[in-house]
Parts: structure tokens; sequence; C-alpha cells
């Protein structure tokens, strides 16, 4: 760690301590905080008007999940952790699911940034305490984040690369001091991260993976567990931040998950009554699968409700490691080569929408051609990018769904031929070298090999050979968090104050950072600006028109194939819940929900 000294020496480093000693105490400590603007809810608010403060508590529910688990702890590299863990810990602050960027009390009774956002200063509650009775202290605080930075999965401590030093001020105050005064957002994602016990740590290996259950301070702790198959939560009696406002009306009952190693599988047992809730995000089983008696005779509620959330965006990532994918106009082929109407057609009951952007069902989308300050943004880097940047309107081929668009095909196969990329006996190679146009498409859910079918016709009668490959959880896990693949169907999402998260997504230092979410592998010094940009925006008009900049450069990079998004949330569950009538902004806000008394058991 850097700590943090004056450069003045004498009398001139007593006046410089004095007056920054001021400036702090002048900064209001506060309830929360927001990056742009006001907070939504008051110093005195009771609960967040989403949820039911009065909701009753008990009752068991099931849930479903995918694959398997050996390790209770997410925050590494080895292993694959069970579903639910990050219910163990609680954090600084708690994130309001009804605003853009503000975050309020939680283990944190109070946060005061500085005037000069050089840093901040949280001050914790005394009642806090882990699963095991201890009190959570600031050393406790300290711990965790440096652990994290040190043996967490690598992301942390790129995410937290603008944090300098973290003090212990006195026995309930943390402060963290900055490298820059820029990076607005520091303050709220630092009221993200977990709090782990020193103590308990100081006899268990936090970089093992393995099923020794953690002490937390979250809401649930272990009750049991079968490995690989079953992971029992259940909510900590008496729980320290029961009655905190942020916390008021959340974890309302325990939570069994029953994994499953087949989609289908899962989806018959869920029909079945194995679990209790599923969110369907599988167009065919929405339309049909769901016409059986429980349904009719409203034992399983279906609803649909609108998503307020950006959605970002799925896509099939074209890793730029490999020599093929470094050539743009092979990415600007495979891209334009996509039948998404064929696709939506045939395998989705034309239940989605075409995605166009990183940053879908959002106002940080791109569209038509730069203006204003989107265009001020982009001049400067104009010798640095495709001229269509400031020329075209980024589009899409549409097609009428057949399955035989004729100009579909003769357009990509053009962007070949002008890229080097001939026919020869039926393949596709390069014309100076002879290496054949082919590629692997790595998945671990067979659920997504129809969408792969409908890239895979299309890029056959390009002459481009494009295989599938699909492989369990773990494998795939290893492979992605080395980047040992061509392509991958990757979900990448976003926020509605896009920020640091934008370097793990997109920058340069992130492409070779293992365990990343650089999918393409991108190293481009426009989008390392661009992102830098984004974390650096003083108000929400200057952030919308950056994101829009970084939108249209990665769009006419092709670095991913766009598929498809919807705008509903589509859910199913058995007929024993109850919910608060306002929502926040995903339409289903589960965290709230609650079992009805005499469903109760």
């Amino acid at each position: 760690m850097i700590k943090l000294c004056l450069s003045y020496v004498g009398i001139l480093t007593s006046i410089t301590t004095i007056h920054l000693h001021a400036e702090r105490e002048a900064s209001q400590a506060t309830h929360g905080v927001a990056i742009f603007g006001d907070l939504k809810y008051p110093e005195n608010f009771t609960h967040f008007d989403y949820v039911n403060p009065d909701a009753p508590k008990g009752g068991k529910v099931t849930l479903g999940a995918s694959g398997t688990f050996d390790t209770f702890n997410p925050y590494i590299i080895k292993g694959t952790p069970a579903i639910g863990s990050t219910l163990l810990h609680c954090t600084l602050l708690e994130n309001s699911a009804d605003e853009p960027d503000s975050m309020y009390s939680y283990l944190a009774e109070k946060i005061q940034v500085d005037p000069d956002h050089k840093g901040v200063t949280f001050t914790l509650r005394d009642n806090a305490k882990f699963s095991d009775g201890k009190p959570v202290t600031v050393d406790d605080v300290i711990f965790s984040f440096n652990t994290l930075r040190e043996k967490g999965i690598p992301i942390f401590a790129q995410y937290y690369k603008d944090v300098k030093d973290v003090k212990k001020l006195d026995a309930h105050r943390v402060r963290f001091e900055f490298t820059t005064d820029k990076n607005k957002e520091l303050p709220n994602i630092l009221g993200q991260f977990p709090i782990f016990s020193k103590q308990f740590y100081a006899s268990h290996s936090f970089e093992k993976a393995d099923l020794t259950k953690p002490v937390g301070c979250g809401p649930y702790t272990i009750e049991s567990y079968k490995p690989g198959q079953l992971v029992s939560y259940v909510r900590v009696p008496n729980w320290w931040a029961e009655n905190i406002p942020s916390q008021k009306g959340l974890n309302n009952f325990d939570i069994d998950y029953v994994y499953y190693r087949d989609q289908n599988v899962m989806f018959e047992a869920f029909k079945g009554g194995d679990y209790d809730f599923r969110s369907e995000n599988i167009a065919k089983n929405w339309e049909t699968g769901y016409k059986i008696p429980s349904v009719k005779e409203g034992k399983i509620i279906l609803k649909e409700a609108e998503n307020q959330l950006p959605i970002g965006a799925q896509v099939f990532s074209m890793n730029t490691r490999r020599p093929i994918f470094k050539d743009r106009s092979v990415r600007e082929a495979i891209t334009k080569a996509f039948d998404f109407e064929w696709a939506n057609k045939n395998f989705f009951f034309n239940a989605y929408t075409r995605s166009k952007s990183y940053f879908n069902n959002s106002p940080l989308a791109a569209s038509g051609l730069p203006e204003g300050e989107e265009l001020e943004v982009l001049e400067p880097f104009k010798d640095q990018l495709p001229k269509e940047v400031f020329t075209e309107v980024f589009t899409l081929p549409t097609t009428d769904g057949k399955g035989r668009d004729r100009a579909l095909i003769n357009n990509a196969s053009k962007i070949l031929r002008d890229g080097g990329w001939v026919i020869k006996d039926g393949k596709r190679v390069n014309e100076k070298t002879g290496e054949e146009l082919t590629f692997e498409l790595l998945l671990n859910d067979p659920s997504y090999e129809r969408i792969a079918l409908a890239l895979q016709r299309n890029l056959a009668a390009l002459g481009i050979r494009m295989t599938t490959r699909t492989v369990t959880p773990s494998e795939y896990a290893l492979r992605v968090g080395n980047y040992d693949y061509d392509m991958i169907f990757s979900i990448i999402p976003q926020g509605e104050t896009p920020g640091n998260e934008q370097r793990n997504f997109w920058a340069s230092p992130y492409a070779d950072l293992k365990e990343g979410f650089n999918f393409s592998g991108i190293k481009n010094p426009v989008v390392d600006k661009l992102v830098e940009l984004i974390i650096t925006s003083d108000d929400r008009e200057t952030l919308k028109a950056r994101t829009k900049a970084l939108d249209r450069v990665l769009l006419w990079e092709y670095y991913a194939v766009p598929t498809y998004h919807s705008k509903l949330s589509r859910y199913a569950y058995w007929n024993k819940f109850d919910m608060p009538k306002v929502k926040p902004k995903d339409g289903v806000g589960f965290r709230t929900w609650w079992v009805k008394p005499e469903e109760q058991r």
C-alpha cells in the first residue's frame, strides 16, 4: 500500500494538514451517497418504497440452480462457488433498486465523502455481528478490502486500483484515500465489497476452494449442504440488520438451492413442484411449456413485467487473441451473416428484439449519427477510428425470416473478399497464406445450441467452417477464465450509471487478466480513453454522451455479434407467495417477496 503523505515540511506541512482536516470536517456525514444528483430517500426514511416493511418472516423457498458447486467462496479463482453464497456477507452500503446510482447505509451507519473527492470515511454500526456472534470491526473491513485485492479474483485489484490507502481512524471509522479526484463512483463501489471475519480467516485459508462454511455478517448462514446437489441457507436469528431501513422488508424466508445438470430436467422439475420460482428466459418454454393443469388451476402463476433497467447485451464474443479475429473484415462479415429474423421466427416465437447496442433498453445506447457532445468526444480520435463511425448510421441486416436471403450472404462474402479471404475448393481461405477460416464456438449450455445453429448455417454458405462444442460448466469456467476459446456466447450486463466496471469489459489492461470479462480481448487505445472518460464524468448528460461514444466505437469495430433481447421480465412461481404492489425497476423484486403465512412450513 502507498500511504498518504504531504510533500511540504515544517510550518507549511502543518498549515496544509489543518486545511485538509477542516475541509473534511466541513463535509456532511450522510446516510447514503449518489454519484449524480440527490438521494431519493431522506435521512429519516424507514424503508424502500418497493418493500413491505411488515412482510411476515418465515417459511422455506426452494429454487433451482444449474451445474454444480465445490466452494462457498465466490471471490477466488479456484473452484465453482455455490449459488447464493454472497448472501452470507454484508456490505458497507446497500443499493437502492429504484434509483440509478444511490446507495444507503448498511454496515456503515454514515458515509462522508471528502469535498475534493480524494477520499471517503465510513462510520460502522456498533451492533453489527458475524454469524458466530463476534462483532464486526474496522479491522475486519480493512482485512476484507486488502484480502480481496491481494488474494481474490485478479479483477478486484484492478477494480480498486484508484484506492491509494485504507486507514483505521478509530474503533468505528475507516477511511479510504484515492489517487484521483476524478473517479466519482469510488465511494459507491467501495460500499459493495463483502465483509469477512479477520479472526475466522486467521485459522482458515481464504484462497482454498473447499466447502468450509464461512463466517459472515449477512442475513443468511449455511444450515446444510450436499456437495454439488443442494445447499440450504437459513436466516440468521435476530439478525443485527433486520430493522435497518435499507434491509427492512427483505430476506423474508429460508432458501434451498437444488442443483440440476440438465436444463430440460430442471424445467420439468419446476412444473412438478420441486422448486418454487423460475425466471423464464427460454422463449419456447414460455410459449408452449406451461400449457399444463397446474397453470390452468392457478397453482402456478405466470407473469410478464416491464423491465426498466438497461439490459446490456447477449453476444457471440469473438476472441481477438486468436489471429483470425484480429481481422476486422472477418468480424464484420460474421456479424452481418447472422440471420436474426430466421432465428427469432423458428426458435423464439418472435419473442425477441434484435440488439443493436451494448446498452439495450437504455438512453445510453448509440443511435443515428454522432452529434453534440458525443461528436465532440469522438472528434479527437477521428484518425484512429473506422470512418463509418462519423459518416454512417450503424445498422444490422434484416431479412424476411425465410432463411434464404442471398443478399445477406452476398454482402458478407464481398466483405470477406475485400479483406483478402476467398473461396478455394469450397472453403474460405486467406488469399495470401492459404489459411482456412475456421473456428470453434464454446458453450456450456445445450439450450444455446439452437442459436449457434442460426449462425453456423449461414457461415457454411460463406465457406466458413464453424464447429460447436458444449462442455461441462467446470470445464467451461476453466477455459473461459484462461481465454482458451475462439468464440463464446456471453452476456455483458449493464447498469444505469456505467463506471469502473467498463474497464473490466473493454480496457486493454484487462484483456490478459485471468478470470476477467474482456471476453473479446479488446486492446484499443481509443476504447481505453473512452472508458476513462466515462469513469470521470461529472454529470449524467456528460456520462450519456461518453457512453454513447463508447457504444458506437464498439459496434463499428465488430468485436462481437449482437443477438437479441426482450424488454419484459418473464417469470413463473407456485402460488405460495405474496409481494409488494410497488415494484423495483426490474419489475420483479424477488428479494422483497414473502411466503404466505398459511403456506409456511
